[in-house]
C-alpha cells in the first residue's frame, strides 16, 4: 500500500494532458467544501429532542456553531503540518488520509448525535473531520501550480474552486437526507385544547396518565419546521430530526468519492514545462513577482508572511462567521418581515447560491489577479467589502420599517458579492505566496499560512454568536417593557420574575413574545446582526492597511547554493 501511495508512482508521462489534473482536485474540494453548508445542520441539531422546536435539553445555537469553528481550527493546524509533509510524500497519500479523516469524522459525529454527546460531535466532525479538511485542502494547490506555472492565479482558482462550491452540492443533499429520515413528534392538539403545566421553566402535559415534557409551536415556529405541521403542542423526544442518519450516509459518500479522486492525482516530471512557455527573465516580471525561492522555515522570518497572514485572517474572519449562520441569518432578518417569501426552502436556496457565488468568485478573482496583480485584487476586496458590510444593517433597518422585497433583493445581491470576494481571497492567496516566495515550497508555506484560517474560525463565529446573543437578550428585555405581566403569565404559565429561567429553557423567545406584544410593536429580530456587520467592516479596514504595505522579500531570505541564488 505504501508503494501504491508513494510520490514516485504518480509522476506523469511527458505527453500527459495537464487539464485532467483539476478534475481530481475539484472532486476532493467539493467534498470537503460542504463544511460551508454547516448552517443547514444548525436547526435540526438544536431540535434533537423537540424536533419541531427547541426543547429544554436541546443544544443551543452557540454550542453547535462552535463545532464548525473547531473544524476550521483543525483545518488550519492540519494544513500547517501537512504542507511540508505534502512536499515529501506527494498528494496521493495526503488525499487518502484526508478521505479517511473527513468521512470517518462524519461517522464519529453521527454517533455523538445519536447518544447526544456533544463532545463526540466535536471530536468527530470538529477534530478528526477538521484534520481531513486541512489535508484535503492543501493536497491539490501546489500540484496545480506546478502544472500551470504560466497561469498561477487560474491554477490556484481551479484548485480551490471546488471548496467554495461544496455547499452548492452539499446543501440539497443534506436537506434531502434530513427530510428523508425526519419523523414528526406526537401532536397533542392546539394549545387551547391541552392543559399545560410549567415547572422549572419547562412545559408539561398529561399523556396517558403521565406528565410528559412538551413544546409549544406558534406561527413563527411553524415556518421553521423541517416539514410543515400544525400549530400546537408536541411531545418531546417522540420524533426524529433526521440529522444523525444524515451524518452516517454523507460520511460514507464523501469517503468513497475522495478515495477515487486521490488515486487520480498525477505530478509533472521535475524538468517538465508547458509547451512553448519559459520562465520570464527578471526584467520581464510584474511588480511583486519574484524569480527566486524562499524556504518554508525562512519564510516565517519575513514580514511579508505575517502581512499576508493578517490579510487572510481578517478577510476570512469577516466572512466565515456569516457563512456559519447563513441560513439562520436569512430567516432572522427577513423571515418575520417577509414570511410569505423567506421560508425554510428559501433559506436553504440562499445557502446554495452562497456556495455558487463563493465557488465562481474563487475562479474569476484568482484568474483576474493574473492580469491586475494580487495586491490590486485585494485592494478591491477590502474597499468594496467595507461598503457592503456596512450596508447590511441599513437594509435590515429599512426592511423592519418598510417590509419591501426591494431590501431583500439588495441584501441578497450585497452578500453574494461578499461571498465572491471571500472565496476569491482564498483562491488568490496561493498565487500571492508564489509571487512573493517563489513556487518551490509554496505548498508548505501555504499550509503554514492557513493557521490564519484557524484563528479566523474562532474569531468569526465568536463575534457573530456573542454579538447576536447580546442583541437577543437586549431585544427580549426591551420587549418585556411593553408586555403586561398578566398576559405573560397567561401565555407562559409562569410570572415575569421567572423570565431568565424560561429563556434558558427555550420556553420564551422573541417570536413567542411578539405574539403577545402590543399591536404596532416592531419585531427586533431583523437587527440581530447589525453590530456584527460593523465589526467585520472594521476588520477589513485593518487588512487593507496590511496589504497596502506589501513589498518584495529581502534578498537575504532567498535560497542559495554556494553563494548562487536559486531561481
Amino acid at each position: 500500500m505504501s508503494g501504491l501511495l508513494s510520490k514516485d508512482r504518480i509522476i506523469a508521462p511527458a505527453d500527459y494532458n495537464r487539464w485532467r489534473v483539476p478534475v481530481a482536485s475539484v472532486a476532493i474540494h467539493l467534498c470537503i467544501g460542504s463544511v460551508y453548508a454547516w448552517s443547514i445542520y444548525n436547526p435540526p441539531l438544536t431540535k434533537l429532542f423537540g424536533v419541531v422546536t427547541s426543547a429544554g435539553d436541546d443544544w443551543s445555537l452557540s454550542e453547535v456553531v462552535w463545532v464548525f469553528s473547531v473544524a476550521i481550527v483543525f483545518l488550519g493546524l492540519a494544513a500547517a503540518f501537512a504542507g511540508k509533509w505534502l512536499e515529501n510524500v506527494g498528494p496521493r497519500k495526503v488525499g487518502v488520509v484526508a478521505a479517511c479523516c473527513w468521512g470517518g469524522g462524519y461517522i464519529v459525529g453521527g454517533f455523538g448525535i445519536v447518544t447526544h454527546q456533544l463532545w463526540l460531535l466535536y471530536l468527530g466532525y470538529g477534530v478528526i473531520g477538521g484534520c481531513g479538511l486541512g489535508l484535503g485542502y492543501v493536497s491539490p494547490v501546489s500540484t496545480l501550480i506546478r502544472w500551470f506555472p504560466d497561469r498561477r492565479g487560474m491554477a490556484a482558482g481551479m484548485a480551490i474552486m471546488g471548496f467554495g462550491g461544496g455547499a452548492m452540492i452539499g446543501t440539497p443533499m443534506k436537506e434531502f437526507f434530513i427530510r428523508l429520515f425526519y419523523r414528526a413528534p406526537d401532536f397533542l392538539g392546539a394549545i387551547a385544547e391541552v392543559d399545560l403545566v410549567t415547572q422549572a421553566g419547562r412545559r408539561f402535559a398529561e399523556v396517558g396518565g403521565v406528565l410528559q415534557e412538551v413544546v409549544v409551536v406558534g406561527a413563527a415556529e411553524v415556518r421553521d419546521m423541517t416539514l410543515p405541521g400544525p400549530e400546537g403542542v408536541y411531545v418531546v423526544n417522540s420524533g426524529a430530526s433526521g440529522v444523525a442518519e444524515t451524518f452516517f450516509v454523507i460520511g460514507l459518500i464523501y469517503l468513497v468519492v475522495m478515495l477515487i479522486a486521490s488515486f487520480s492525482y498525477r505530478l509533472p516530471a521535475p524538468d517538465w514545462s508547458p509547451a512553448g512557455w519559459k520562465e520570464p527573465a527578471e526584467g520581464e516580471r510584474k511588480a511583486l513577482i519574484s524569480g527566486n525561492h524562499v524556504d518554508i522555515d525562512q519564510a516565517l522570518k519575513t514580514p511579508q508572511f505575517y502581512q499576508l497572514w493578517i490579510v487572510l485572517c481578517l478577510n476570512v474572519t469577516a466572512g466565515i462567521g456569516v457563512l456559519g449562520v447563513a441560513r439562520t441569518m436569512m430567516t432572522d432578518i427577513f423571515g418575520t418581515t417577509l414570511p410569505d417569501i423567506v421560508d425554510t426552502a428559501f433559506a436553504a436556496t440562499y445557502v446554495v447560491m452562497m456556495s455558487a457565488f463563493n465557488m465562481v468568485g474563487r475562479f474569476i478573482w484568482a484568474s483576474a489577479s493574473d492580469y491586475i496583480g494580487r495586491r490590486n485584487t485585494y485592494w478591491i476586496f477590502f474597499l468594496l467589502g467595507i461598503v457592503l458590510y456596512l450596508s447590511v444593517p441599513f437594509s435590515a433597518q429599512q426592511v423592519s420599517v418598510n417590509p419591501s422585497v426591494v431590501w431583500l433583493v439588495y441584501f441578497y445581491a450585497a452578500t453574494m458579492i461578499i461571498f465572491t470576494m471571500y472565496g476569491g481571497g482564498f483562491a488568490t492567496i496561493p498565487a500571492y505566496l508564489a509571487d512573493i516566495f517563489g513556487t518551490r515550497y509554496v505548498g508548505g508555506i501555504h499550509g503554514r499560512l492557513l493557521t490564519a484560517w484557524s484563528t479566523a474560525g474562532v474569531l468569526g463565529p465568536l463575534a457573530i454568536t456573542s454579538l447576536r446573543q447580546n442583541s437577543v437578550n437586549n431585544a427580549i428585555d426591551n420587549l418585556m417593557t411593553t408586555i403586561d405581566p398578566a398576559t405573560f403569565l397567561a401565555q407562559f404559565g409562569a410570572p415575569v420574575d421567572q423570565l431568565e429561567v424560561l429563556v434558558a429553557q427555550n420556553s420564551v423567545t422573541i417570536s413567542r413574545l411578539m405574539e403577545i406584544a402590543p399591536a404596532g410593536t416592531t419585531d427586533p429580530t431583523s437587527g440581530l446582526y447589525n453590530s456584527t456587520m460593523v465589526l467585520m467592516a472594521a476588520l477589513l479596514g485593518i487588512a487593507l492597511v496590511s496589504n497596502a504595505l506589501m513589498k518584495p522579500v529581502d534578498a537575504r531570505h532567498h535560497m542559495k547554493v554556494e553563494g548562487t541564488l536559486i531561481t
